[in-house]
């Protein structure tokens, strides 16, 4: 791994809903965290955490999976929750308002690869596989981000 790339393993679910927790609360309106890998690596148990965590109270967070974006009304302003993987082409995401998203809310972004071009560059970027025994998430971050979320080992 290089100074920018962590690798956490995750146990299980409450492995993966307290490493939402430890990132959550260095998120600000303007953020965008990109989640990526297949289907049943991660991305959404992350993203119902992190969606819980920030509105501080229990909330059912469905999948956006056919509705492509879920908005939450937090104390700090909106969570916008997208999953892409229906899209066909990075234009429609536009059509979507995320263009407006990317500088007022926090965004949390599943299958980030259909915003082709578009992706923000100061994302965070998450990349969740599943492994035999437990799931990895590789992150990679820019200066900025380490600096916000320090040692996410500890």
């Amino acid at each position: 791994m290089t100074d920018n790339t962590v690798q956490i393993a995750l146990q299980d679910e409450d492995a993966t809903a307290a490493l939402a927790h430890k990132i959550a609360p260095h998120l600000a309106p303007g953020d965008v965290i990109l989640l990526e890998g297949p289907i049943g690596a991660g991305k959404s148990v992350f993203a119902r955490a992190l969606i819980r965590f920030r509105l501080g109270r229990m909330e059912d967070v469905p999948s956006p999976t056919f509705t492509l974006v879920q908005t939450y009304d937090a104390p700090d302003g909106d969570i916008w929750h997208c999953d892409l993987y229906r899209l066909t082409h990075p234009d429609e995401a536009f059509e979507l308002g995320l263009e407006d998203a990317f500088s007022t809310a926090i965004c949390v972004i599943e299958w980030p690869d259909r915003l082709g071009a578009y992706i923000p560059e100061n994302a965070l970027n998450m990349t969740f596989s599943a492994r035999e025994i437990d799931h990895v998430v590789t992150i990679n971050m820019s200066k900025n981000w380490r600096e916000r979320l320090g040692d996410l080992h500890e």
